[in-house]
């Protein structure tokens, strides 16, 4: 488990510390194939998205003016300031991420995009520094299939949210066996797919933590953008200059080759999919913030 966590702080920490952002057509690209309007990347920092979306959790969340949401790995912040204006600057919009070079960049983004209304936290996802029932929401995206211990996380998740309190994510899920060659790879599983679960077992996992009205929704979105769109593959592109995550002086290029390689090989929208997640915490008044997720589009 600390080998697979070290893997994911390493290649992310590459990431955030690399020059990509929504001004590199190919990040662009990426993010709009998972749901974010062009409108919502050009209102933020374009430092905040570094192609590594795989949904956009703020569009299904029904974020209202004042609430306290908190996105579960963070990265450059990305959704926490698309949520930061959805709750006005009576809310707060909070993100929790294990590396410490992605916190840095998402708090000069929030410096540099003058939002006052957001905090960043470095800390595990299993072990949130938040009070029991002080959030209103949960958000994430592209990370809980990260987590080695997901029934953790989940109750970590179902902790911090307030009784009537909502989990709302964009994640990967298995709706099949993945390739042998996919799922013992390394670069695939910080690729955000070998270590993706079942769809039946992401959403028993939601209820044994204590979750109701859990709603699992295969949003549709081609898993091969990764690498269709410029070759880009989680976050190389040709179009990209030395000074990227890319150059082995940022990261190590085999596991970027090693997940593009996997791509061109095997079709994994076959096994894995794309994930719209919505979840209630029991308990407190359900209104229309609160409702459960509307099948089958999962709002």
């Amino acid at each position: 488990m600390a080998d697979i966590l070290e893997s994911v702080r390493s290649k992310y920490g590459a990431v955030a510390e690399s020059t990509l952002s929504t001004k590199h057509e190919g990040v662009k690209a990426v993010a709009e194939a998972f749901g974010y309007s062009a409108e919502e990347l050009t209102s933020i920092p374009p430092e905040a998205n570094m192609g590594l979306s795989c949904g956009n959790p703020t569009a299904t969340a029904h974020l209202r003016n004042g609430e306290v949401v908190v996105d579960v790995g963070s990265g450059g912040g990305l959704d926490v300031f698309l949520a930061a204006t959805k709750v006005g600057p009576e809310g707060r919009a909070i993100g929790i991420d294990m590396t410490p070079a992605m916190i840095e960049r998402a708090r000069a983004n929030a410096v540099s995009g003058g939002f006052t209304n957001v905090e960043f936290y470095l800390a595990m996802i299993d072990n949130i520094p938040l009070a029991d029932a002080s959030v209103d929401c949960v958000i994430s995206n592209c990370v809980l299939n990260l987590a080695p211990d997901k029934p953790a996380v989940f109750r970590e998740i179902a902790r911090i949210l307030k009784p009537g309190g909502r989990l709302a994510a964009s994640d990967i899920a298995l709706k099949g066996e993945l390739p042998e060659a996919v799922a013992r790879s390394m670069a695939a599983y910080v690729g955000c797919i070998a270590g993706a679960i079942r769809i039946e077992d992401y959403r028993r996992g939601l209820l044994d933590a204590g979750f109701s009205h859990v709603e699992i929704v295969d949003s549709g979105s081609d898993l091969n953008a990764y690498a269709k769109v410029e070759n880009q593959s989680g976050c190389c592109s040709p179009a990209m200059d030395e000074t990227t995550c890319c150059s082995p002086a940022a990261s190590d290029p085999t596991l970027h080759a090693e997940l593009s390689e996997l791509l061109s090989q095997y079709d994994v929208n076959t096994a894995a999919a794309s994930v719209k997640v919505y979840a209630l915490k029991p308990g407190g008044s359900v209104g229309t913030a609160t409702a459960p997720c509307c099948p089958p589009g999962c709002c």
